[in-house]
């Protein structure tokens, strides 16, 4: 071990074996992430959590008695925090949360295994929440391929899908909240996104890691559906 620039012990992974650089360099970027222990010491599901908090802290949307919809949910970090924020473990506010992938229990949180991209989605989270949700967040990534190009439009299209996806379950006023990589949403997405609601901006929370391209677009005051009730 080596101390790194703040005086902290740095951990260096051996390579061994059959593991891959890409592994050993992940696995050396955990061990060393002061969020990842942050997040262990304060029960937090993943060190995303800090990055819901610190965008919330900023422009405070996650507001108590209201239902959030937390697309690609696990582990359940920003699910963790949104409950607490709207008062779902107190039975105030609702939290939804959806994944392929199972999700232990969090409290105040209903959790269904779905695909978001599934036709009868949407229908079936407006059940679950009792009527339409006040905010919808993705901390979703699409799956990398090595190329960039490639990449890129993957990502572009995750969110453009989610941000449909939102716009079919928002009350008017919703807000929507997604990561998005690089250079941040393309002009074509923020442009609908400017058509469907008040504002938009990109942000970067510190907890994101400073080698990493992500960051987040941010919209607020949904204009509402013309065919919505």
């Amino acid at each position: 071990m080596a101390k790194d620039t703040t005086g902290r012990l740095h951990v260096t992974v051996k390579s061994a074996g059959k593991r891959k650089l890409s592994s050993k360099l992940w696995l050396e970027r955990q061990l060393n992430d002061p969020y990842v222990a942050k997040a262990k010491r304060e029960g937090y599901r993943s060190r995303a959590a800090y990055k819901l908090i610190e965008i919330d802290d900023k422009y405070r949307f996650l507001k108590p008695g209201l239902a959030v919809v937390d697309l690609g949910a696990a582990p359940g970090g920003w699910s963790q925090i949104a409950a607490r924020r709207v008062g779902a473990i107190n039975g105030k506010g609702k939290v939804v949360a959806i994944d392929l992938l199972e999700m232990p229990e969090i409290p105040g949180v209903a959790f269904a295994q779905l695909d978001f991209l599934a036709e009868d989605a949407p229908e079936k989270l407006i059940a679950m929440m009792g009527g339409r949700a006040d905010i919808v967040m993705s901390d979703m990534a699409a799956n990398t391929t090595g190329h960039r190009k490639t990449d890129q439009l993957r990502i572009i299209g995750l969110v453009e899908t989610a941000a449909h996806f939102a716009a079919e379950v928002l009350n008017p006023g919703g807000t929507f909240l997604a990561k998005v990589f690089q250079s941040g949403a393309d002009a074509e997405l923020v442009a609908q996104l400017k058509r469907d609601f008040s504002s938009v901006r990109h942000v970067k929370p510190a907890s994101s890691r400073q080698d990493s391209s992500e960051r987040y677009v941010l919209a607020m005051g949904f204009r509402g559906q013309r065919n919505q009730p």
